[in-house]
Parts: structure tokens; C-alpha cells; sequence
């Protein structure tokens, strides 16, 4: 697997956190990789092979060629048919709806194909020029070019989205939202509404997959201890901890180092 990361235009920079890279030759003995939430919307490109992400144990959809994948609220498998070529721009949880009208919890737990928002003839057009780039910096150049043409200056993040969504970053999920709103509860049901909007999910719901997001990095890089982690991600004790995360990942901490199934993720999260 050879994943590479690249940064953005200083102008977008607010927006998109990175484009990535990711070409994988086929194996006919890969196994299905395990796909983990990480408060981000993406767009990607697959220049080769089609992908597969299971519904079930058996049952599969095909990943469009071109398409956005809105915020996960839980952990999935796919599956590549044949080779894995993908050029794909990694956006900050409040990034992507500068660049949309519709409400991006209409998004979420979904691959939705470019041309759904974007209209037809803009998607063929982005993913043709996508496809016949020479290189990443041609098509980074690309989809630069297309996002600062997109820009809507008319589309106004929430400021308490933002300021929710900068205090949960910068704690790694811990910040309490009451905290961030001194408890004032009609200002809360408008969080809620504004932020299932401009961000796809709830403050909740984003403050527990960047916890276990950054619990994930912790125990892929064997920083601290599971107790410490399990401390550091605000959990009563290792054993709630360690719940939270099978839940959220589907294995025990112990059990997703050297996971075959999670092989993938931990070249994305390491």
C-alpha cells in the first residue's frame, strides 16, 4: 500500500484539512479493510478498480467512481475488486458546506456521486479532467481550481458551529457542550439543528469520533497505556472505555493491533 499526504492551497486551508493518495495492487488474497470514522467529509476518485463497501456480511454496493462520503457514524468494510488508484480531498468537518447548498445530514453513513450535487455535466467535467492529470500536483491543481470557483460566499457557517466545532479539535472531543453553551438550552436546540446541517452529525456524536479517534492514533503509536487513555479520552474507567470502542470499531484496543481486517485504517490513523 503506498498512502501519501498533501496539503492544500493557503486559501482553502481553513476548509480542507489534506488531499490524499492511496494505489494498492491488486491481491486476490486482500482481505475486506475496515473503515473507521474520523469527523471528516471526503471527496474521492477512484482512477481504477471499482470498490466494493459491504451492507452486510455478503451484500456489497459499488462505490461510485466520483463521490463525496459524508460523516460516518459507524465503522464499515470494503473491499477493492482489482487495483486501488485514489486521489481524494479530505475536508474539515465545517469545510464542505462552503462549497453545497443541500444540508449535509442528507449525506451521512452514504457515498453520494458527484453529480448529485453538482449537477451532471460539472461531474463529468471535474472527473474527466481528474482521470487525464498527469500527476497529484496536476490534479490537485485541478480540484483547487474547481473548489475556489465553487466557493459560495453566500454560505454562512454558524458562528457557534464553528466555535463548537474549533473547542472540540482543539480538546480532541472533551470539551462539553454545555460548557460551550453555559447551558442555555434553546441555544442548544439551535446548535443541534445548525450543526446536523453544516456538519452532518451531531456536536455529540463528533465529540465521540474525534475521542476515539485520537484513543485510535494513541494506542496505534503505543503512547500511554489503555488507562491512560481510557483517562485521557474523559472515560470513567478502562473497562467503559474499552466498551465505547468495540462498540464504535468493532474490536477490543488489544484486538485491532494486527488486525488484517484493519490494515488500512491503521496506514490512514498511524
Amino acid at each position: 500500500m503506498n498512502y501519501q499526504t498533501f496539503e492544500p492551497h493557503p486559501d482553502l486551508s481553513a476548509l480542507v484539512k489534506f488531499y490524499w493518495t492511496l494505489q494498492v495492487p491488486f491481491d486476490p488474497n486482500n482481505e475486506k479493510q475496515k473503515i473507521i470514522p474520523d469527523g471528516c467529509i471526503e471527496m474521492t476518485f477512484n482512477l481504477k478498480d471499482k470498490i466494493k463497501r459491504y451492507v452486510s456480511e455478503d451484500d456489497y454496493l459499488l462505490h461510485p467512481n466520483a463521490m463525496i462520503m459524508g460523516q460516518r457514524t459507524k465503522s464499515y468494510f470494503i473491499e477493492p475488486v482489482g487495483d486501488v488508484d485514489s486521489f481524494a480531498i479530505c475536508f474539515y468537518p465545517y469545510g464542505f458546506a462552503n462549497f453545497v447548498g443541500s444540508s449535509l445530514q442528507e449525506l451521512v453513513d452514504i457515498e453520494t456521486p458527484l453529480e448529485t450535487l453538482f449537477g451532471k455535466a460539472a461531474a463529468d467535467t471535474l472527473e474527466e479532467k481528474i482521470i487525464h492529470a498527469a500527476n497529484t500536483q496536476e490534479r490537485i491543481a485541478v480540484i483547487e481550481e474547481f473548489l475556489l470557483d465553487r466557493l459560495n460566499q453566500n454560505t454562512t457557517i454558524e458562528n457557534l458551529v464553528m466555535t463548537t466545532v474549533d473547542a472540540l479539535m482543539e480538546t480532541n472531543g472533551n470539551t462539553p457542550i454545555n460548557q460551550i453553551l453555559k447551558d442555555n438550552l434553546k441555544q442548544r436546540r439551535k446548535l443541534e439543528r445548525d450543526f446536523r446541517k453544516q456538519i452532518g452529525i451531531s456536536p455529540k456524536q463528533l465529540g465521540k469520533v474525534l475521542r476515539l479517534h485520537t484513543a485510535l492514533k494513541m494506542i496505534l503509536n503505543e503512547e500511554e497505556s489503555l488507562t491512560n487513555i481510557a483517562y485521557e479520552s474523559e472515560c470513567f474507567d478502562q473497562a467503559h472505555f474499552v466498551k465505547d470502542f468495540k462498540e464504535f470499531i468493532g474490536t477490543t484496543p488489544k484486538e485491532f493491533l494486527g488486525n488484517k481486517h484493519m490494515e488500512l485504517s491503521t496506514l490512514f490513523y498511524k
